[in-house]
């Protein structure tokens, strides 16, 4: 999914600031640790009706495009 943008907002004053599905209180953490902990896509979907199924691939695509952009820095 190349649009997370449009899914996944960051507000200071919702979820201090963590990464959020636009429009819920629904963290990209959240998404991410309900994957992890082997929750389908449609238990997900089931349990908070709010989320789409592009809701769930946006998260994932929003954690790739951070984990790609992720630098390591060492230091001497």
């Amino acid at each position: 999914m190349n649009n997370w943008q449009e899914r996944i907002s960051i507000d200071q004053g919702i979820r201090f600031g963590k990464p959020c599905v636009r429009g819920t209180r629904i963290a990209v953490l959240d998404v991410l640790g309900w994957l992890a902990n082997g929750m389908s896509y449609e238990e997900i979907l089931e349990e908070f009706p709010s989320l789409t199924k592009e809701d769930i691939l946006a998260a994932l695509a929003f954690a790739a495009n951070r984990e790609e952009n992720t630098k390591i820095l060492i230091s001497a």
